[in-house]
């Protein structure tokens, strides 16, 4: 299944993809949510029956405005260098724990909206990467058990200002300038995902493919991640682990490559989809 949050005619909603349209969910809120997070700790879309599907309005992909896939989840853990490919190319030692950063819910953009480069910097770079959607709450989940308190995945551009990330060796300020990052274009459910490490992920900027790589190559796999992070805090449904970018960033390229206005960055993900987004100024 398919889950999208979007807007249509002045009111948010969220629903199911099929094909070029979308099944609004709008009819069901009282019973199944009010948002999709509020669906998923309430865990009512698995139990829709047909006949709740074929009475929802269908509306055309065309015709909605896209939202973050989860509009406010209550926590955003980034992991950075968890990718060899990444590792190499920064000339750093492979980590022995996770890097963990935060991102805050209004630092998010979504598909087929803008990422927006900061009038503070021209050094926005692109990082394509998995994004991991709990849930149900967890603390203290081990490996053996984290896939299943997984609710979806979904792509997200990890939209980066380069000189704001190097201030010091904290990463915060760089990856929360507003609307930088993309997250969509809706939530893959994990029936349709076999295995979170044996999918292809890439990242195209104006057509020309700039990071390519299979999940298989992260340090530290999505198990392990919710392993690690739920050791030090709780996690609740909708929270969201960014789970790290490939080789082939911008800022790392010779001469660096830097998104601008007019560009199109494109996040590809084999299974769930293509999260589009344009570059225009803040």
């Amino acid at each position: 299944m398919k889950i999208a949050s979007f807007s249509y005619q002045g009111r948010d909603s969220y629903g199911i993809v099929q094909g070029d349209r979308i099944l609004d969910l709008e009819p069901l809120k009282a019973n199944i949510g009010q948002d999709l997070k509020e669906a998923i700790a309430r865990n009512t879309l698995a139990e829709l029956s047909p006949q709740d599907l074929a009475d929802l309005p269908s509306l055309a992909l065309a015709d909605i405005s896209f939202l973050p896939v989860i509009t406010q989840p209550g926590k955003i853990l980034c992991i950075g260098i968890n990718y060899a490919t990444h590792v190499r190319e920064t000339g750093r030692e492979m980590p022995t724990y996770p890097m963990i950063f935060t991102r805050f819910a209004d630092s998010q953009t979504a598909h087929e909206q803008a990422i927006l480069r900061p009038t503070a910097s021209h050094k926005l770079d692109f990082e394509g990467e998995l994004a991991v959607v709990i849930g149900k709450p967890a603390r203290h989940v081990k490996q053996a058990d984290a896939l299943d308190y997984v609710a979806g995945y979904a792509c997200y551009n990890d939209g980066s200002v380069r000189d704001w990330q190097k201030h010091t060796i904290q990463f915060v300020p760089g990856k929360n300038f507003p609307q930088t990052g993309g997250f969509g274009p809706w939530l893959v459910t994990p029936d349709e995902i076999a295995d979170p490490q044996n999918l292809e992920l890439t990242t195209r900027l104006n057509g020309e493919v700039m990071q390519h790589t299979s999940t298989a190559d992260m340090i530290f796999d999505v198990r392990k991640l919710i392993e690690y992070c739920t050791t030090f805090t709780e996690l609740a449904p909708g929270d969201v682990i960014v789970s790290g970018t490939t080789g082939g960033v911008g800022a790392f390229r010779e001469p660096p490559v830097w998104m601008k206005p007019g560009d199109v960055v494109e996040v590809e993900i084999a299974s769930i989809g293509i999260l589009r987004n344009t570059i225009a100024d803040e």
